[in-house]
């Protein structure tokens, strides 16, 4: 009997924190202040629902009202807004190329109050990739605790392991990426004592060991050919450093590296005596859409750690021949980002061959700790530049990819408290205008994104969901069981 009591006190209270509907609300002229922040977004079609809260965290109750430009409508009523994924995605299917109205009221203290009705619009650009890709990592900076490489389903809400690094104690899992989102061909690294590269094609792995006598280390950093051919990958030297100021936490920077390219059928390690310069270190490889252009980054080797500051870094390319696996005689700089005393990282190319996206910090490469990096894009039709100040912020904005259609990308952002990086969505339309970026929905954000001790980083599209045996690959990773590669000059 005493069971059934507390559960009737427990309706009670629950039906009592939000109750009351609300009937003539006093109006409230200005915005609601929400949390994530979707006053004005634009979204893609398959995106999951928009959950937010009230920004302060005080109200009793919420009713919200969506209505479509085109048709259709939702109504929630609760602690916060909490759509249904089926209905939501009903609404915004019939409403693309158009807009959502949503109407905000909030109760406390058994008051009403209705906001400023706010948009959020519907893109006409699909976002054809199934979800994303990312590390998740605790942060830290001497040990690795719990960290892995997750994917999330961006219809909805799921989020599953491709890999733990509980499979592999110990281990640091690290720089994934698959083929222009493909993942039937996939590569991650693994950094510790039992080390090593994977390379996946259509699920068969192998385990490259790719310390070699000719290169300064293992394979990091991977960027895929686009004929599936070749794998880019720079190998670096680094140490990390501390600092003593209080809006700076750690830095990372290179006594040497150098970019190569791997074959996969042969496995060879193709390497250009133009990117393993004596007085330079080459870093961060991209391939062009085409496959026969290689982006990279270049900066002049100074004293570490004094001259650290000195680390700038441009953008440059080389010619690159996939029948032969050649490079091409010269380098060519495409943005002289020391002349503007700034250094440039984490080149990426739209996959249809108009963009590229990169990130300026004042030094170095390691911008996702950098207060002042921010997110610059580069027109090759053109070869003008511009910061994307629509999706920048006062705080790191820092590792991008594209979506498949080149309409969409994601990048890392710490805009939120200074401390995490969490994952951000925007949109650029034909004329390259890009929308005002979005946080990744989820079910519940606050308690997310509140109470969580993760930070994100290094996300990419994945057009379908990876499959890799976790299991399976930790057995491999501790049998240190390694296929060998050999250097082609």
């Amino acid at each position: 009997m005493t069971k059934y009591i507390y559960i009737l006190i427990l309706a009670v209270l629950l039906l009592g924190s939000c109750s009351s509907v609300p009937d003539n609300p006093q109006k409230v002229n200005s915005l609601p202040k929400i949390f994530p922040d979707y006053v004005g977004v634009t979204i893609p079609e398959s995106i999951a629902p928009l959950n937010f809260a009230m920004a302060d965290g005080t109200s009793q109750c919420m009713d919200v009202v969506v209505k479509g430009s085109k048709s259709g409508s939702l109504h929630v009523h609760s602690d916060y807004a909490d759509f249904n994924v089926d209905d939501w995605h009903k609404l915004v299917a019939a409403n693309k190329n158009g807009k959502l109205t949503f109407t905000v009221c909030e109760e406390k203290n058994g008051e009403w109050k209705q906001f400023k009705d706010f948009t959020v619009f519907v893109s006409p650009y699909e976002l054809d990739d199934w979800g994303l890709t990312y590390r998740r990592i605790a942060p830290g900076y001497e040990i690795y605790s719990k960290m892995g490489i997750y994917q999330r389903d961006l219809s909805n809400f799921d989020e599953f392991a491709i890999f733990e690094n509980t499979q592999a104690p110990g281990m640091c899992i690290n720089c994934h990426t698959s083929n222009r989102t493909d993942p039937s061909q996939f590569t991650l690294h693994v950094r510790g004592d039992h080390g090593a590269t994977l390379i996946q094609q259509n699920g068969h792995r192998e385990w490259l060991n790719t310390k070699t006598d000719s290169t300064l280390g293992s394979c990091v950093y991977p960027y895929w050919h686009p004929s599936g051919r070749y794998c880019a990958f720079s190998t670096n030297t680094t140490r990390q450093g501390f600092h003593a100021l209080p809006n700076e936490r750690v830095e990372v920077f290179d006594f040497d590296s150098d970019v190569q390219v791997y074959k996969l059928s042969t496995h060879e390690l193709l390497l250009c005596p133009l990117l393993q310069t004596k007085d330079y270190s080459e870093n961060c490889p991209a391939f062009s859409p085409d496959g026969k252009t290689l982006y990279f980054t270049t900066a002049k080797t100074q004293k570490y750690p004094q001259g650290y500051k000195k680390e700038r870094y441009n953008l440059c390319k080389i010619s690159f021949d996939p029948a032969t696996g050649k490079f091409g005689n010269k380098v060519d700089t495409i943005f002289n980002a020391v002349k503007m005393r700034k250094s440039l990282t984490w080149p990426r190319p739209s996959y249809d061959g108009r963009y590229i996206l990169f990130t300026l910090s004042d030094y170095g490469y390691f911008s996702i700790w950098h207060n002042e990096s921010e997110q610059w894009i580069m027109d090759l039709r053109t070869g003008k530049s511009r910061p994307i100040t629509e999706a920048n912020s006062k705080r790191a904005d820092s590792f991008h990819n594209w979506c498949r259609n080149s309409h969409w990308f994601v990048f890392t952002s710490r805009r939120l408290d200074g401390l995490y990086s969490n994952l951000y969505l925007a949109s650029i339309d034909k004329n390259g205008r890009v929308s005002k970026p979005f946080l990744l929905p989820q079910r519940d954000p606050v308690t997310y994104y509140k109470e969580t001790i993760y930070s994100f980083n290094v996300p990419d599209f994945t057009s379908t969901k990876v499959k890799l045996n976790s299991r399976a690959s930790g057995r491999e990773i501790l049998s240190d069981k390694r296929t060998s590669i050999h250097v082609k000059m």
